[in-house]
């Protein structure tokens, strides 16, 4: 659904945030099941490798070779883990569903390993969308089909200021005024 969404320079990644829901929803349905428990610990290995570069404040080159070099070996071992997963765990079972819906996106869960500046999740992107999402009911009379991509995009720019730390209504006093002067 979402592949068709932007331009042929826009690069689509999956989120590994969702991946390891589906896995420790399958550790709760079965906590003894060693599997599920393993590969949600190699999902965490995955994201303290980039913990280490943020806490280390690596550039965007070094955060690049910390993961090829100690990421690129991890997923290599976590897609072995979750192909065995699948083909041992009974079809229709949350495991199977977390082994599928991994390997289907595989490419785009691995496509941080190409664009360093790709984060390995968009829980950032969703929690700071919640908002709209939750008043959603309240943006029904909003006026016309072509006000949504409007509002998206004024919602963008707040939240853009609101994560760079710049005080909303000062950076909209600056920016708009000679905004119509501009060409597209």
């Amino acid at each position: 659904m979402y592949d068709q969404i932007g331009g042929p320079k826009l690069v689509h990644a999956g989120c590994w945030s969702h991946s390891e829901r589906y896995f420790s929803e399958a550790v709760q349905l079965s906590p003894q099941d060693p599997t599920a428990t393993a590969i949600v610990a190699r999902i965490d290995e995955l994201f303290a490798i980039d913990a280490e570069a943020r806490s280390q404040r690596l550039s965007l080159e070094a955060r690049d070779a910390l993961r090829q070099q100690q990421s690129r070996p991890l997923l290599d071992e976590i897609r072995k883990e979750i192909e065995a997963a699948r083909s041992a765990a009974p079809p229709g079972g949350a495991l199977a569903k977390a082994c599928n819906y991994t390997l289907t996106l595989w490419q785009k869960l691995t496509r941080f390993l190409e664009y360093p500046e790709l984060e390995l999740s968009n829980n950032l992107a969703e929690n700071s969308m919640r908002p709209v999402a939750i008043g959603r009911r309240n943006w029904i009379h909003i006026g016309s089909p072509q006000a949504g991509p409007k509002i998206a995009a004024i919602l963008s720019i707040v939240e853009s200021c609101r994560r760079s730390k710049l005080p909303v209504r000062e950076y909209l006093a600056a920016v708009l005024p000679g905004l119509a002067d501009r060409p597209i």
